[in-house]
C-alpha cells in the first residue's frame, strides 16, 4: 500500500505540475493584457508602459512563471491587476459559495444517479434503450439544461427565481432558492454521466452466482441490492464519485456565469475578460488540483481493489 500511495503522490505531483504549465501558457495566449483593460484602452503608451513595468508583465515568459510558481509554493498567489487586492482574499471570499453549489449538487446526483444506474443494469430487456437514453442525456450541454429548469420552474411554475444573484461573501444558505437551479443544472448531467458508467456495473453484479442463487431463493430485491450487490459496486461508485466530484467543481464555471451566482466560476469568467493573470491563474490551477484529485482517489481505490 506505500508504495502504491508513492507512486500515485508523484504521479498527482508531476500532473498538477503540468497543469501548471498549461494553465500559465494558457493566460499566455489571451489577447491583450491586464494594463490595456485596467485603463479601457484610453491610456496613452507610456502610461501603459510604466503600469506593465509595475505589474511586471515586460518580463520574460519563463521569468514570471518561476515567480509565480515560487510565490504558490509560498502560498503567496499574487495580486490582482484589477483590484490591487490577494488573489487568496477574492477566492476566499467565493469558495464558499461554491464549495455549497456543488455539495449540494452531489446531494442530489448521487442517489439519482444509483437509482438510474439499477434500473439501467438491472432489466436485461431494457439495457440497451436504457443506457442509449442514459448517453444521450449524459451530452446534453449544460447551458441547455439549464434554460430548460428555467423555463419550467421560474418561467412556467413560478416557484424559483431565474437568477441567483448571490451577494460577494454571504453565505448561500440564507437563501436556500437561490441554489436550487444551479445545483440541477450541474446535478442532472452528473447523474446521467455517472448512471452510464455504472450501469455496466450493475448488470455484472446480478450475474454473480450468489445473486443469483439469492434470486432464484426468493431473497426480496431490496435485501439482494443491499446486502449482495451493494458491497460488489462499492468499489467502481467510489471511482465515479471521485471523478464526478472533481468535474462538478470544474463545471461550476458554466452555471454560475449563467445564473449570475457569484462563486469561483463567475470569478475566473470576469477575470479572464479583465486579463486579470494572476487570478485566472489560481481559479484554473485550484480547478485542476480538485479534478487531479478526485482522479487520485479514483486511482487509490482502483490499485486497493486488484
Amino acid at each position: 500500500m506505500i508504495p502504491l500511495l508513492i507512486r500515485s503522490a508523484a504521479r498527482g505531483a508531476l500532473l498538477l505540475f503540468a497543469a501548471a504549465v498549461l494553465v500559465f501558457a494558457a493566460t499566455e495566449l489571451l489577447p491583450g493584457d491586464a494594463a490595456q483593460a485596467r485603463t479601457h484602452g484610453r491610456a496613452s503608451d507610456a502610461e501603459l508602459a510604466r503600469l506593465r513595468a509595475q505589474a511586471g508583465l515586460d518580463d520574460p515568459a519563463w521569468q514570471r512563471f518561476g515567480r509565480w510558481l515560487t510565490g504558490l509554493l509560498r502560498g503567496d498567489a499574487g495580486r490582482s491587476l484589477i483590484s490591487d487586492r490577494p488573489v487568496s482574499v477574492l477566492i476566499g471570499e467565493r469558495l464558499p459559495a461554491t464549495l455549497a453549489l456543488t455539495g449540494c449538487a452531489l446531494a442530489m446526483a448521487v442517489p439519482l444517479m444509483l437509482l438510474l444506474a439499477w434500473w439501467a443494469g438491472s432489466t436485461p430487456r431494457l439495457r440497451a434503450p436504457a443506457t442509449g437514453a442514459i448517453a444521450a442525456a449524459a451530452a446534453v450541454p449544460q447551458v441547455v439544461v439549464a434554460g430548460a429548469l428555467v423555463a419550467v420552474f421560474s418561467g412556467l411554475l413560478h416557484w424559483l427565481p431565474q437568477a441567483s444573484l448571490l451577494p460577494i461573501g454571504q453565505s448561500p444558505w440564507r437563501q436556500p432558492e437561490l441554489l436550487v437551479l444551479p445545483a440541477l443544472s450541474l446535478a442532472l448531467p452528473a447523474t446521467a454521466f455517472g448512471a452510464g458508467l455504472l450501469a455496466g456495473a450493475v448488470a455484472d453484479a446480478q450475474r454473480l452466482p450468489h445473486v443469483e442463487d439469492a434470486v432464484l431463493r426468493g431473497v426480496p430485491r431490496w435485501r439482494i441490492a443491499a446486502g449482495h450487490v451493494l458491497p460488489v459496486l462499492l468499489p467502481p461508485i467510489l471511482r465515479v464519485l471521485a471523478v464526478i466530484g472533481g468535474g462538478l467543481i470544474a463545471a461550476t464555471t458554466v452555471v454560475e456565469t449563467v445564473f449570475g451566482y457569484n462563486g469561483l466560476g463567475e470569478l475566473l469568467v470576469s477575470s479572464v475578460a479583465g486579463r486579470d493573470v494572476p487570478t485566472v491563474q489560481a481559479v484554473a490551477l485550484l480547478g485542476a488540483a480538485v479534478v487531479l484529485a478526485g482522479l487520485w482517489l479514483a486511482d487509490l481505490t482502483r490499485g486497493g481493489t486488484t
